[in-house]
């Protein structure tokens, strides 16, 4: 990498704080983060408040060439739909499914496709160190081989019954909300970056 584009780093960086919508977006989910770490939960009135604006914000000042309200509400679609089977096996809270509408709403639905890949990556990393860190990786191999077997079983049967993970059976809780920040904001370094 040549050193002027080394140099330039921080700067484009910067300009993701200092952007009014990925600015605002970040804040929300750093707020959202603090949150869902302290209490397990992420409050609806933030993702809610978080949403509108990203829709208002991105209808009035549209990131993309002849953008319209389009953009953000099917973002706001995008984000809610990416991670709606995961809550309905209760894999994941409701709450993680709002804040990636939330997201979506501001980034749109490509990039909100993006956002979920990388949250998911970022998840997958940080739930084997966690089972690691604290002698759960028998659990959660028991509970990925149910999970599947229960699965192949009822797309056979037509049913989803057996698929859903109880409290007493996880290997653990963990805050998607701060994994959504940090495959979030992960992005946006990428792509602002020019890395993806």
């Amino acid at each position: 990498m040549p050193y002027q584009e080394f140099e330039a780093m921080p700067r484009l960086l910067a300009g993701l704080l200092f952007d009014a919508r990925t600015g605002g977006l970040i804040l929300l989910l750093v707020i959202a983060a603090i949150c869902d770490y302290r209490t397990r939960r992420i409050p609806n009135r933030l993702v809610f408040f978080g949403a509108a604006f990203g829709v208002i914000y991105c209808t009035m000042v549209p990131p993309v060439i002849h953008g319209t309200v389009l953009f953000p509400l099917s973002g706001l679609l995008v984000g809610c739909l990416v991670f709606l089977p995961l809550y309905l096996v209760r894999a994941m809270g409701a709450g993680d499914v709002k804040l990636l509408a939330m997201v979506g709403a501001f980034l749109g639905p490509v990039e909100t496709i993006w956002v979920a890949l990388t949250s998911m990556i970022v998840g997958g990393v940080v739930s084997i160190v966690w089972v690691l860190a604290h002698g759960r990786m028998f659990r959660m191999l028991e509970n990925l081989v149910s999970f599947f077997q229960y699965g192949m079983l009822g797309a056979i049967a037509g049913t989803t019954s057996g698929m859903r993970i109880t409290q007493e059976a996880s290997a653990g809780i963990l805050p998607y909300g701060v994994v959504i920040a940090t495959g979030t904001m992960g992005y946006l370094s990428l792509h602002v970056l020019g890395f993806v």
